[in-house]
């Protein structure tokens, strides 16, 4: 959709201000990247990302880093951190990544190493999810705001259904019964599990399109229904879409992270951030660095999406439409 420009007027004039053109698209780039907390996100999100990707490598790439998440060794300081941040005149030993900046678990293995592993495992399941729940639940919402009647029906109760039983017990029953069969099966099935929100959302947003005066028109030359959902009313949902599955993408972190921790998500010898807090809780008091850094990157993976997914929807709500030029 393109915004043409008009004609300014005097007071416009008077003042010097310069009305431009923008399509809908330039509008939302504009939006977003303008939203400091967005930025923010996408920003710790990247380096995330980079950094579990290509630190250990992926998928039989090697990665710069040269430990193992599976290799053991002798303790080196007895296992403690040996990043050190702290600038020489305040008393510390200066920015010192050592070899084992995250330190080493109960024997030898390097935990940075581990991290990075843990990461990555928990980034592929909840991008898995989303995008599997957002596939299912547009499908769904599309045909039941679309077709309304019995299909409505038939496809509306199966998703209240979903929605009556707790998301953790489901996804405790599928992390029990896929959690060793790899990450990607867990992240499919699991996907299954929490497309009902997205289906009840994009729903309302069908039954409000399918009244609009395109629609009708593309009716009265013939058009087939199927061209009318996925050409027609689907790409003005797009907002909603990408809003929603990135919300999903951040739910997602913290559900596999709580399956993992009540030992029910991913299964060793792999591993997760969920996993790995759950392996060293009881080392809080003794060795905390051990339960912390994974929880760190939990917190930093969940709430630069969640930012992310905030600074999307304030992007597309069409009731923003100043931009200054």
């Amino acid at each position: 959709m393109t915004l043409s420009a008009q004609a300014p007027s005097p007071d416009s004039a008077a003042q010097g201000i310069t009305i431009v053109a923008r399509t809908q698209a330039q509008m939302v780039r504009r939006r977003f990247f303008r939203h400091r907390a967005a930025l923010a996100g996408m920003i710790v999100f990247g380096a995330v990302l980079v950094l579990s990707f290509t630190s250990i490598g992926f998928a039989g790439i090697p990665g710069w880093w040269d430990q193992s998440y599976l290799t053991t060794g002798a303790l080196v300081n007895q296992g403690k951190p040996t990043l050190s941040v702290i600038p020489e005149f305040l008393g510390g030993s200066g920015f010192h990544f050592g070899a084992h900046p995250f330190g080493q678990d109960d024997i030898g293995i390097d935990y940075f190493a581990k991290t990075m592993r843990g990461a990555q495992q928990s980034i592929i399941v909840a991008f898995l999810v989303g995008i599997v729940a957002t596939t299912v639940g547009a499908v769904v919402g599309a045909l039941a705001g679309y077709y309304r009647g019995r299909a409505e029906a038939i496809l509306m109760r199966l998703t209240d259904v979903m929605i009556t039983i707790p998301v953790l017990v489901i996804a405790a029953v599928v992390g029990r019964r896929f959690g060793d069969s790899g990450v990607v099966l867990l992240g499919i099935v699991l996907g299954l599990v929490i497309w009902p929100s997205m289906a009840r959302l994009l729903r309302g947003e069908f039954l409000s399109l399918r009244e609009k005066e395109f629609v009708e028109a593309a009716r009265a030359v013939g058009t087939s229904a199927s061209r009318i959902i996925f050409r027609h009313i689907l790409p003005n949902t797009v907002g909603v879409i990408i809003v929603s599955a990135t919300l999903a993408i951040a739910n997602a972190v913290l559900l596999e992270s709580a399956l993992s921790f009540l030992g029910l998500g991913v299964q060793a010898p792999d591993t997760s951030l969920g996993q790995l807090v759950n392996e060293y809780r009881t080392a809080f008091s003794t060795r905390p660095w051990l339960f912390w850094w994974p929880g760190i990157f939990i917190i930093a993976i969940a709430l630069s999406i969640n930012f992310i997914g905030d600074g999307l929807r304030d992007a597309f709500d069409p009731r923003q439409t100043r931009v200054r030029a």
